[in-house]
């Protein structure tokens, strides 16, 4: 099951990106049925196409009712060439490999066809050789699909682009020739073919292949677009600032492929067992065949017999197979709703987790301030102090400033004359011959204009997590504005949500502790315990630390620099991978949420949770299978058609319950949500 899948892959292009791939995670398979050295695998020039399975099968066939008639050399000559049509390779493959004494599936077929036809069993060793080619087929394309899910995102992206040229036309180029900085043209309902930035027009687009995000984004032009995206309604120009190979979905597809090559834990232990397990097997049938006459009365043609069906039978082919294909479908399902999980050592770490730590800014919030609330004070105009807030924080580049002329209708017109800045305070303004302060309540406290009613008018916001501005003329503060990092839709729910799978959540935060608690309550955690504030990145990691030895395995949810610290110590550390995101904290952990969107926490958890279930039932069922034929051999009774049964047919059972992982965990994940 190994070089067959590899070979397969490199036969085919999968777009950009997909020559250099990692190792194929049937590769993993060492020490059984699944391993050979390179070179040496049942690749497809080993495994016959189908047609040639089924004349071999049909051969087989008559080889049986030859041997039933008593025409000997007929049976044995149709054996022959059933077993030269289906098989060939696979001997061929099996000899050097016992030459090598690397004791896999080839090498027991090898071992097996040849035993049966010394004890005159030829036409169960063609039919044995037919059914064991057949059902590699079937389970070659198996893997194949569950390996190769994930390089469909990068079919969603066209393969060209309508560039627009100088004269105002288009030209369509292969996307491979865009070069960067070119405008693109995106018709309604094309997809978008490259990365880039909206220079012209708004529009909705549908994200969700690329990030998992279920609703249409709204775009206009500063926005960013993916390639593989569909755009909707509007025709925009983009600005090319991506090469093909280093697009959103390649650079996903390519993360998914790295995680799909390393291995859990769980797994690294099945390949060890492996290894020991399939020699011990082997020892084991060479003991049954020279002990059985002596010892059971058996002879020795029946002893040899037994002892073929056993090694067979005992190839732990299914139980290596089971780990990749699960883990590999699990990573998929993550990927497609928008969760990048970077190997399987994150997926059976998460399955464990006690405790998440989210960091408040831009990652239980939005990380983009917002105007929340603004009011008249002392007689003021409300359209009035509107009119000249607007004109002052328009002219500032800061945040708070820039969120309150977001959040104001814009004045008519623009009259501000000799605007100086107050560095730490704020600025202030002529307006209509008039002198205007906008700024912190230290401002207004140098002018002498504040007051208890205002101090507590602040306190009472400041509590609520909000930033204060003030605007001011020369008699009394006229207006207090609240600007705040507002709350992500879904915190409250994914907060339930993780309480829901016992998780325990808290908040780490940087800003104030009353900021932090104030909107640690907001999304559900009311323990002021639980949310703590004015933490340096230092303070983090060593709270993350306390947390994993007091509560257990622990996570950590952040988007920043700042972050990077606490998530490279985290048991899972999950990124922020939205427009606030740094790139530091996105290489940092082992978890990417493309789309922000915190639901994909407990999603995650879940999902591991259900990966390792099926692990274990995989494992379970192949050694739970295998057992019951291997006692029957000791007993006597096992044929050679109950190892096929006992070996490939279990492989087939395992592939098919790790690949439910691809659709099922997604449907858990929608109804949980």
């Amino acid at each position: 099951m190994s070089q067959s899948h590899s070979s397969h892959s490199a036969s085919h292009s999968h777009g950009p990106g997909a020559a250099n791939l990692p190792p194929s995670p049937a590769s993993a398979c060492s020490g059984c049925a699944c391993s050979t050295s390179a070179g040496d695998g049942h690749d497809h020039g080993t495994l016959p196409g189908w047609p040639r399975i089924a004349a071999a099968l049909a051969l087989a066939t008559g080889a049986e009712a030859a041997h039933w008639m008593q025409q000997d050399y007929a049976g044995m000559a149709l054996a022959v060439v059933a077993i030269a049509l289906s098989g060939l390779g696979v001997y061929r493959v099996g000899l050097k490999d016992l030459v090598r004494l690397r004791l896999g599936i080839h090498a027991l077929m090898a071992v097996a066809v040849t035993g049966a036809f010394l004890i005159g069993q030829w036409p169960e060793a063609a039919m044995v050789m037919a059914l064991y080619v057949a059902a590699e087929r079937i389970e070659d394309g198996a893997m194949d699909r569950a390996r190769h899910a994930i390089r469909q995102l990068l079919q969603l992206a066209p393969a060209t682009a309508d560039v627009l040229q100088p004269n105002g036309s288009t030209l369509s180029l292969p996307v491979d020739q865009v070069p960067l900085g070119a405008t693109v043209r995106i018709a309604p309902g094309a997809h978008v073919p490259l990365d880039g930035t909206v220079t012209h027009g708004s529009s909705s687009v549908n994200q969700a292949p690329i990030t998992g995000e279920s609703q249409l984004a709204d775009k206009a032009a500063g926005d960013p677009l993916y390639a593989g995206s569909v755009n909707q309604q509007g025709e925009l120009l983009m600005q090319v600032n991506t090469p093909p190979g280093d697009t959103l979905i390649a650079r996903i597809v390519r993360a998914v492929e790295q995680a799909q090559a390393s291995k859990a834990p769980i797994q690294r232990f099945v390949d060890r067992f492996a290894a020991i397990y399939t020699p011990v097997v082997f020892a084991l049938a060479v003991l049954l065949a020279l002990l059985a006459p002596p010892l059971m009365g058996w002879t020795w043609t029946q002893s040899t017999y037994q002892a073929l069906a056993l090694l067979v039978i005992a190839c732990p082919c299914a139980l290596v197979i089971s780990t990749p294909v699960t883990v590999v479908s699990a990573l998929t399902a993550a990927a497609r709703r928008g969760i990048l999980i970077k190997g399987g050592s994150a997926l059976e770490a998460a399955r464990g987790l006690r405790v998440v730590a989210l960091d408040k800014t831009g990652t239980l919030t939005t990380g983009s301030p917002a105007l929340v609330q603004w009011r008249a004070l002392n007689g003021a105009n409300a359209d009035a102090v509107a009119d000249v807030a607007w004109q002052l924080a328009s002219r500032s580049e800061h945040p708070v400033s820039r969120a309150i002329a977001a959040g104001l209708p814009a004045a008519t017109h623009n009259g501000v004359q000799n605007l100086q800045a107050l560095p730490g305070r704020g600025v202030q303004a002529e307006v209509g011959g008039q002198r205007w302060w906008l700024g912190n309540l230290r401002l207004m406290r140098e002018q002498g204009l504040a007051d208890a009613a205002l101090e507590d008018a602040l306190a009472q916001q400041e509590r609520q997590g909000r930033t204060v501005t003030l605007l001011a003329d020369a008699q009394a503060v006229r207006a207090l504005f609240a600007v705040a990092d507002p709350l992500r839709g879904h915190a409250r729910q994914a907060i339930a949500e993780l309480r829901a799978l016992g998780v325990h959540p808290v908040v780490l935060s940087g800003d104030n502790p009353a900021t932090a608690q104030a909107i640690a309550a907001e999304a559900g955690i009311t323990d002021a315990q639980d949310a703590l504030g004015g933490l340096l990145p230092q303070d983090k990691l060593d709270t993350l630390a306390a947390l994993q030895r007091t509560r257990g395995p622990t996570a950590m949810a952040g988007d920043g620099i700042n972050d990077a610290p606490a998530l490279a110590q985290a048991d899972v550390g999950f990124a922020m991978g939205g427009a606030h995101s740094t790139g530091m904290a996105m290489e940092t952990a082992d978890v990417v949420l493309m789309n922000d969107d915190l639901r994909r926490i407990p999603d995650t958890v879940r999902l591991a949770r259900r990966a390792h279930a099926v692990l274990w039932q995989n494992i379970t069922l192949a050694l739970g299978i295998k057992a019951a034929f291997f006692t029957l051999a000791l007993l006597g009774m096992a044929s050679m058609w109950m190892a096929v049964a006992a070996d490939m047919g279990v492989s087939l059972l395992v592939v098919a319950n790790g690949l439910r992982l691809r659709r099922g965990a997604t449907i858990a994940a929608k109804e949980a949500a």
